[in-house]
């Protein structure tokens, strides 16, 4: 038996070890990759891509009632215990002074580059019963994201997809003149070409096998937009500042994932060139990886319990 995952939030619904014979019960298939290991602790192996799919589908259909969950192997197969983990930590940037979390469809939430697996809606909707809109520049995987809510039906009302027509813009063309959204989140392109991504998943694949890999095994692979873009992660969250400060008085917090702790003295500059009213930086660590949540906002303290009504 794994020890619990204390590093994950503490309302996260996978700080215990995974039960498999549930999840096996959910996803009869899984049981095809589950195994004991050295030390006793029955798991699968991560650089399966498979494997991983259908963990990922057992989890979300165990945990949140959410049917028929699959991707297309080209797409990011994101680990589901961390994606909640961003998820409940904007719940956290949302409490008000009595420490209440704001829950059902007035809280109205944007998904930037919500992807094929259209996991961040799904988890926002299911945790906290938020609205969200998903939006992405690829068709095919606003297609499959669709299918996942022709799924489940009792989505429908709360979810929206929405395509990025231009990919030169982030908020444009998605954010209309009379939206008001709560927060925004995005898991932003992390390398620079595609080059890099491919090295950096032949390095997590090692670091998963403890062992010498030749071919990566894209576990956690994932279309172009999904893994790289040109200038990177520091580019895409620059970006992203600069093109909130047209939206400023339509989302109460922007936020964003930050990989490379390099980067945030940057873009902490740049959101006090961007007269962001109030900023803030939160860790996030699930076991060795450690990641952030970027947000800011330009409404002023005394106006943000209006959001809410």
């Amino acid at each position: 038996m794994t020890p619990e995952k204390s590093s994950l939030h503490t309302r996260n619904l996978h700080r215990n070890p995974y039960d498999f014979d549930q999840l096996i019960s959910c996803v009869p298939e899984l049981k095809h990759y589950v195994f004991e290991n050295a030390y006793g602790t029955t798991t699968i192996n991560f650089s399966i891509p498979k494997a991983v799919k259908l963990l990922n589908k057992a989890l979300l259909q165990h945990c949140y009632n959410i049917k028929n969950w699959d991707i297309p192997d080209s797409n990011l197969c994101p680990p589901i215990p961390g994606r909640a983990d961003y998820v409940h930590y904007i719940a956290d940037l949302l409490e008000d002074r009595q420490k209440q979390i704001p829950v059902g469809s007035s809280v109205h939430g944007l998904d930037i580059g919500v992807g094929a697996n259209l996991v961040y809606p799904l988890l926002a909707y299911k945790s906290y019963g938020w609205k969200m809109l998903g939006s992405d520049i690829n068709q095919e995987s606003l297609e499959n994201a669709q299918k996942i809510l022709d799924h489940n039906a009792d989505l429908e009302p709360f979810i929206q997809l929405k395509k990025q027509s231009d990919s030169h813009f982030i908020f444009k063309n998605i954010i209309k003149s009379n939206d008001k959204f709560t927060f925004s989140m995005c898991n932003p392109p992390f390398h620079d070409s595609e080059d890099s991504a491919m090295k950096g998943n032949i390095r997590k694949t090692k670091n998963i096998n403890k062992s010498k890999v030749q071919k990566p095994l894209l576990n956690f692979g994932g279309q172009q937009s999904e893994l790289w873009c040109e200038g990177g992660e520091l580019a895409f969250i620059s970006k992203m500042i600069e093109e909130s400060t047209l939206f400023s008085s339509q989302v109460l917090w922007f936020t964003c994932l930050v990989s490379k702790k390099d980067n945030l003295y940057k873009l902490t500059t740049l959101l006090k060139k961007a007269k962001a009213i109030d900023f803030k930086t939160i860790d996030m660590a699930q076991g060795q990886k450690v990641s952030r949540m970027l947000a800011w906002s330009f409404i002023p303290q005394q106006d943000r319990k209006s959001w809410f009504l």
